[in-house]
């Protein structure tokens, strides 16, 4: 496999010792350069990370936002910046297609969308139909707002031009970071797309959203980026 020249992966991680591995691995097809932002994990992320040479940053441990945003100042040299879960969730091989709008030149930030590409956990339970509605809601607003039609705003597996990353001063601190990316990267007029992703059940382990405690959150920061 041929390494994709000026791409870094970033994998916000906590507590992701059964998986991490096996996304690092998939990920060094690709890129040498490779960041895990560990959120103070209790297990072994951090220790399986450094072994593999991943560059391990320790984030302030306030959700993935903040992790996200705790790996910028870390990225160099990366004219394209890949995000991808540690839970398995997300398939390391759809990388080539993710960065594909961006390397040909017809968008700057590219998410993987799981409604075109299929889910195995938006169904199921409550925090599952929560998770669909509310994510559908949100494109719904987003694509009313600029006149798009994304199918997926909360996925969070995606692509962005470095230099785009950068511009965005992002401010989330939890997985509303992925809805604000996409809100503010359209309201700097940069071009957004997405291409068929499929999500995977979680492996090992169980999330650490709980869609009850933080909808009220998603709401909020929909209109404070959406409207002002």
């Amino acid at each position: 496999m041929t390494l994709i020249e000026n791409l870094c992966v970033v994998i916000p991680a906590k507590n992701e010792a059964q998986s991490i591995a096996e996304i690092i691995t998939g990920c060094r097809q690709y890129t040498n350069n490779i960041i895990v932002s560990d959120g103070n994990s209790k297990d072994k992320t951090r220790e399986i990370a450094e072994k593999l040479n991943a560059k391990v940053i320790i984030d302030p441990g306030k959700g993935k936002g903040s992790g996200i945003r705790a790996s910028i100042k870390h990225i160099t040299d990366a004219d394209i910046v890949v995000f991808i879960d540690a839970d398995g969730s997300h398939d390391p091989n759809d990388i080539p297609k993710l960065i594909e709008p961006i390397q040909d030149g017809t968008a700057d930030h590219v998410t993987g969308s799981r409604l075109l590409g299929g889910s195995s956990e938006l169904h199921g339970g409550f925090d599952e139909f929560m998770r669909l509605t509310g994510s559908s809601f949100i494109a719904f607003c987003i694509n009313h707002r600029f006149k798009l039609r994304l199918s997926d705003s909360q996925n969070g597996f995606r692509a962005i031009r470095g230099a785009v990353l950068k511009a965005l001063d992002l401010k989330e601190n939890i997985t509303t970071i992925e809805q604000e990316m996409i809100i503010k990267t359209l309201k700097k007029n940069y071009r957004m797309a997405e291409v068929p992703t499929h999500e995977y059940k979680r492996k090992y382990g169980q999330s650490n959203i709980q869609m009850r405690k933080v909808f009220f959150r998603y709401v909020y920061s929909l209109i404070k980026y959406l409207y002002f």
